[in-house]
């Protein structure tokens, strides 16, 4: 990445000005750069956040009330400007809520934002709007967020209020006390055992955004506090495995268009608003203007800046998250997840250990490989077992196990029960990377809906060559590529384009190893290279491999026992701690997470809820 060490004020602003001709998810990609001066970091940060509330106050027409919604509503606010009408369709709207806890934290904000400027009626119809509709709570990590940082703060409007003005029948002293209760559980399990719905392409925003709502309307100032250092924390989370802004890696959550197209999620929203290196996803991520109309509140600290956009060279990075509460078919609550990074200014290696660590959308690795522009590019490459069955819905969910595969495909998941399916987890893959390799190994019970490993390939791969030594050899932007499938296949078509490798046998496995392209004289030394690479592979009884890497890493996988390295027995349990990196760093039980880059240092102690800054010598 180039630095801009003179960039100046005039001109940050000047491009601001201009970009407002169209919206910037269909201008030109962002160049990543490195902004030097913190004055123009933060005029370009403020500039694509008034950027985001002009776009969206600029879809209003009017007579046509159906231009004029709750965002448009909240982005008037937000530039103080048209409250007689903002108030006028605000009591039309709250006659017919809809949405749970999606309803419930734009209205929120509309309250906090329009409390000098709604109209009496508007607000009265807000508060009547929160005693008859009885909003669900939802049932996964991201909702709860929402409901109870916007029960939180609704019930600090409204203090002091019976149960009977409230849609639930309790209290304003009780919801306070419920509310706390649980963001406080959530943010201790966070910061000790890991975050359960982690890393997910889409749901940054619905965690970011609670959070600085907190930090910003919060009247107790432990709550604001914490408010602030959990956004602190999570975008932290989210710097240091980005590509040019793109999510990296495996994700808790994904879905069937996000796991090929690796930008078109909500988090390259934040990549474009806090790095300003990734073009927004069409139209700002859709919730991207609930952030946006609170965000001048918030500056991202430049350690987390750096991390994000400044690496000096390649690193490896580790993370313990967690699965979200199982119910069934586990005697564990909430089993550890084991996550390992490999970034590089050409690509990135992502992954986890496999197993059934979420239901239906997990995705457990891929490379992703740098590219000028990532919109409508399939800049990935991974394998999945497409597993799929009761044993996995009944131990997330609640419901009977009779109708649940069929009803899942029903719910916005498609491909769940499909032979092609390209998302989701297995409890019958077990997973472990060694810096720029990986290996991944199944063993599949007969009678497995599906015994069969699939391999995606994309579109935008300039280069695939099967070679005879039984490695696949592919070129991806800078990034060269060798994937060895375990056992035989064919090649089937994909309707976005692509191919995906299709491996009907039992025991199975793919292994990956990448390189940047600089790292070689040309493409056929990098495939000499990868040929003469010591490997063995053994499928029966049980898949087994032995395989040095390009970094001079003896790996050995054995599946159903540990990973070894070099002879190293690799102990996750012991080994993995909430963060361990260059940059990010946080021991499993602390509540204390440290942040470095270069001389820069933070400290987010949730312990004593401090935030310490500090210059290293």
């Amino acid at each position: 990445m180039k630095t801009l060490r003179s960039l100046l004020l005039p001109a940050v602003l000047l491009v601001a000005a201009t970009a407002h001709a169209q919206p910037s998810f269909t201008g030109p990609a962002p160049v990543p750069a490195v902004v030097e001066d913190a004055a123009a970091r933060r005029a370009g940060y403020l500039a694509r956040c008034d950027e985001v509330i002009k776009w969206r106050v600029g879809l209003v027409k009017p007579g046509e009330p159906a231009t004029f919604g709750l965002a448009e509503i909240a982005a008037k606010l937000a530039r103080r400007e048209d409250a007689a009408a903002c108030s006028e369709r605000l009591i039309e709207l709250m006659k017919v809520p809809a949405g749970d806890m999606f309803w419930m934290f734009p209205v929120t904000s509309i309250a906090y934002l329009g409390r000098d400027q709604l109209t009496p009626e508007a607000k009265a119809a807000v508060r009547e709007a929160w005693r008859t509709y009885f909003p669900l709570r939802g049932d996964t990590e991201n909702h709860w967020v929402m409901y109870y940082t916007t029960m939180y703060l609704m019930a600090q409007l409204w203090p002091n209020e019976p149960g009977e003005r409230w849609f639930n029948g309790k209290s304003s002293a009780e919801i306070t006390a419920e509310s706390r209760t649980w963001l406080l559980q959530w943010m201790d399990l966070t910061t000790t055992i890991g975050q359960g719905e982690y890393d997910c392409t889409h749901y940054l925003g619905e965690y970011s955004i609670p959070m600085l709502y907190l930090s910003v309307w919060a009247e107790d100032p432990a709550m604001r506090q914490r408010g602030r250092m959990m956004l602190d924390y999570v975008m932290a989370d989210y710097a240091v495995e980005t590509l040019n802004g793109i999510y990296i890696g495996s994700h808790a959550r994904t879905d069937d268009t996000t796991v090929l197209e690796k930008w078109n999620g909500l988090a390259s929203f934040f990549g474009w608003l806090m790095l300003g290196n990734c073009p927004p996803t069409a139209g700002f991520g859709g919730w991207g203007i609930y952030f946006a109309v609170v965000a001048e509140n918030y500056e991202l600290p430049e350690v987390i800046y750096r991390i994000g956009t400044d690496r000096a060279s390649a690193y490896t990075h580790f993370e313990r998250k967690r699965t979200r509460h199982r119910w069934r078919n586990s005697d564990v609550r909430n089993a550890p997840v084991y996550k390992t990074a490999y970034v590089t200014r050409d690509f990135a290696l992502g992954s986890d250990q496999g197993g059934l660590l979420q239901p239906i959308q997990q995705h457990s690795w891929d490379l992703t490989w740098a590219v000028p522009d990532p919109r409508g590019v399939h800049n990935t490459i991974f394998s999945v077992q497409p597993y799929y069955g009761p044993q996995e819905l009944m131990m997330y969910f609640t419901e009977m196990p009779d109708y649940m595969p069929a009803a899942v495909t029903f719910q916005g998941k498609p491909t769940y029960i499909a032979e092609s399916k390209l998302l989701g987890g297995s409890p019958y893959e077990q997973i472990f990377q060694q810096e720029d390799a990986l290996i991944s190994l199944s063993d599949i019970p007969a009678g497995t809906n599906y015994e069969q490993v699939n391999g995606f390939f994309s579109k935008d791969l300039a280069k695939i060559e099967e070679d005879a030594s039984g490695w696949i050899f592919a070129q991806g932007g800078r990034a060269y590529i060798a994937y060895r499938p375990l056992a035989a296949f064919e090649w089937r078509p994909l309707e976005k384009g692509g191919k995906r490798l299709a491996s009907p046998h039992r025991r199975n496995g793919t292994i990956l190893q990448a390189a940047s392209a600089g790292e070689f004289k040309s493409w056929d030394d990098f495939k000499a290279a990868v040929r003469a690479l010591p490997l063995e592979i053994t499928l029966s009884p049980t898949p087994h491999v032995t395989f040095t890497s390009l970094r001079g890493k003896k790996i050995e996988c054995r599946y159903g026992a540990a990973p070894r390295v070099n002879g190293r027995t690799i102990d996750h349990g012991k080994e993995w701690k909430l963060f361990a990196g260059p940059y990010l760093n946080a021991e499993s039980g602390s509540r204390l997470l440290t942040l470095t880059h270069g001389r820069l240092k933070r400290v987010l102690d949730f312990n004593n809820l401090t935030i310490s800054d500090a210059v290293v010598p």
